[in-house]
């Protein structure tokens, strides 16, 4: 799902199941959403993997890889690697 007001830069890679949304939405006072911009900003050359939800107007950073099933609600400076933390294993 890729919402309306999210801006997407060139040779980006999207994967299945992945989510632009927003956050939450603002109301006018007869309760329809304002048409203001909610949805993340997807700088040039970014890849996000399959499941992710990157949601809010956020901005993903030129040459970031968002790894897969992750859920991210914060910006990510340029040529960053998010992915999700191996669990520890109990010895």
């Amino acid at each position: 799902m890729i919402g309306g007001t999210s801006i997407i830069g060139k040779h980006v890679r999207l994967y299945q199941g992945v989510t632009l949304g927003a956050r939450n939405f603002s109301y006018d006072e007869d309760g329809l959403p304002l048409d203001i911009p909610r949805h993340p900003i997807i700088e040039d050359h970014v890849t996000i993997y399959s499941n992710t939800s990157v949601l809010g107007r956020i901005t993903i950073g030129e040459g970031s890889v968002i790894g897969g099933n992750i859920w991210l609600t914060h910006d990510v400076p340029p040529f960053s690697k998010i992915s999700q933390r191996r669990a520890i294993e109990d010895q």
